[in-house]
């Protein structure tokens, strides 16, 4: 495949928490380069399309999510040249969270896709290894500062699902006291809508994610 002097393309590092594990959407390549290979989903930028409308359209496209991403955002620009053996390829990789794993359906250039557990992850194609450890200290460090913790979630959640979605990002206990003291001490972080009844025990209060986009204070990894 013959490609002009510089190309732009989308990569997406696709995250999701299944069952208390971290996973990263990846798709296995059905064409050159690197067929057979796994690779994160992206694409080539249009000619009529932004940036940010190709990593929505990519997201469709190549992973084929049945939920769209409650959040979406550009991660970082990854322009090496020899990145891409198709010519000059500059990438501007976006990160993706989905409370939702949903299946995944391989797009027409992909064998398959799936998500994989972060901590098991097959060899990836191009510069795939790379973005992808941008993306995840970029979703580890934004749990810190802002409440994007909440994008992981179900509309409506408790105050262990919220603790255990820092502690499968984080690999790390939470001390689940003064996780809840921080969090309801953070304004506008959650809002308690109810309690969730059945089971054993006493009923859980139910939250949703507020209005503040920033934490104050942060919520701070252990050393």
């Amino acid at each position: 495949m013959h490609l002009p002097l510089l190309t732009l393309a989308v990569d997406l590092v696709i995250l999701t928490i299944d069952q208390e594990r971290l996973k990263v959407a990846l798709v296995r390549r059905g064409i050159p380069p690197f067929k057979g290979d796994f690779a994160l989903p992206g694409g080539f930028v249009l000619a009529d399309e932004s940036v940010l409308d190709a990593a929505r359209r990519e997201l469709v496209e190549e992973a084929g999510l049945v939920v769209g991403p409650a959040h979406l955002e550009q991660l970082a620009t990854f322009g090496e040249p020899g990145r891409d053996p198709r010519g000059r390829v500059v990438s501007v990789a976006h990160l993706a969270l989905t409370p939702t794993p949903g299946p995944l359906t391989a797009g027409s250039d992909a064998a398959e896709a799936a998500w994989f557990d972060v901590t098991e992850l097959p060899s990836l194609a191009f510069d795939h290894a790379e973005i992808l450890v941008v993306g995840l200290e970029r979703a580890r460090a934004k749990l810190e500062y802002t409440t994007i913790a909440t994008k992981f979630c179900k509309p409506e959640f408790t105050m262990r699902e919220l603790r255990a979605v820092y502690e499968t990002a984080w690999g790390q206990p939470i001390d689940p006291r003064n996780f809840s003291r921080k969090v309801l001490g953070s304004p506008g972080f959650i809002v308690e809508t109810g309690v969730r009844s059945g089971g054993r025990g006493r009923p859980a209060a139910l939250y949703r994610a507020g209005e503040a986009a920033t934490l104050h204070p942060a919520i701070l990894r252990e050393a």
